[in-house]
């Protein structure tokens, strides 16, 4: 069983992914305890590692792995550009280089966020892939969205996959199965959780029969865990009862919302579309239907977490959780496809 090491792990999205896909998660690594106590929790045999990735030293205390997956911050690259790769201030980054030198994987997957391809017009990306191609591997990247592999979710991201040049094979991404007219909807996703409209703040007992493929998909426990309802005060509940299926602020009446209008402000899923970008924050998508913020569990089925991935830590570290991570089906996607190759 080829095995993996997740570098800046998060809870796990990468990683579960891979695991569903048949490889042997290894350890997994990162600086914040909340997200490694999750992943412990749903990784049983996994090691987990609390450790600062910008000191290089640490690297060499870690065991090595057939593959590592990683998903390093770039902000560092905002400020440095393109002519200074190698600034400290993209030391988080380069440890993912460091990793690789060191540890020698036959092959690694790296995710980052859309805006990687285009800042520096391009010239930062275009570094990047040079230092993977210097560091022994042949190098695929793509820019992939969530919804054509049958994750509810509108979720652009930066894949760049990198095969040891001595294995002669050029990755190739596996193709959209899914396009704009028959994407997995937030209803065919969620529609059949608890509502928690009558006053109850959460739901573990979980009886309902699943309706839709993908509720068969998520649908692996008699339990629900993270379905609790925030409580809203009444004046929240009734500006969110006037945003539309679907809408935003910019729906809303004149003087109501005006202290949050940007991009993502009270905007309300619809039921016969996939969700928007699941953020890190909590409070700016409501539920289709009912006049709420989104449970954990409901981002999580939108993200495609299976509902026995049980999230940790206080309710606002699970939502940071939940948003930073790497949706598990189409990492799974990427991993059996990565599978053929080695």
């Amino acid at each position: 069983m080829l095995s993996v090491n997740d570098f800046f792990s998060g809870c796990g999205g990468l990683s579960q992914g891979f695991k569903e896909a048949g490889f042997k998660i290894q350890v997994a690594v990162d600086n914040q305890e909340a997200f490694l106590k999750t992943f412990s929790h749903n990784f049983k045999d996994s090691q987990t590692r609390n450790l600062d990735l910008g000191d290089s030293n640490i690297l060499k205390d870690i065991p090595k792995s057939d593959i590592v997956v990683a998903g390093p911050p770039c902000q560092g690259f905002s400020l440095t550009g393109p002519r200074n790769i190698d600034d400290p201030r993209n030391k988080l980054y380069l440890s993912v280089f460091e990793t690789l030198k060191l540890t020698n994987p036959k092959a690694f997957v790296v995710e980052n966020v859309r805006g990687l391809k285009t800042m520096w017009e391009g010239n930062v990306f275009k570094e990047i892939i040079k230092k993977f191609e210097s560091a022994g591997y042949i190098v695929t990247e793509s820019l992939l969205n969530s919804a054509d592999y049958g994750v509810p979710q509108i979720r652009h991201r930066v894949f760049i996959v990198g095969i040891k040049k001595e294995i002669n094979k050029k990755f190739e991404f596996p193709k959209p199965e899914f396009d704009k007219d028959d994407y997995i909807t937030c209803g065919e996703a969620i529609g059949n959780l608890p509502s928690l409209e009558n006053g109850e703040l959460k739901s573990n007992d979980y009886n309902e029969k699943p309706i839709t493929n993908y509720q068969r998909y998520v649908m692996d426990s008699n339990k629900i865990y993270n379905h609790e309802a925030t409580l809203h005060k009444q004046f929240v509940k009734d500006t969110i009862a006037l945003v539309p299926e679907g809408g935003n602020y910019k729906d809303l009446p004149k003087g109501v919302g005006d202290s949050r209008k940007f991009n993502e402000a009270w905007t309300r899923y619809h039921s016969k579309k996939p969700s928007r970008t699941i953020d890190t924050g909590h409070r700016n998508h409501f539920h289709y239907k009912w006049n709420r913020v989104p449970t954990i569990r409901e981002n999580a089925r939108l993200q495609s977490f299976k509902d026995s991935f049980e999230f940790l830590g206080t309710k606002t570290s699970q939502n940071v959780q939940v948003g930073n991570a790497v949706p598990p089906l189409l990492a799974f996607k990427i991993a059996k496809e990565l599978k053929k190759f080695l």
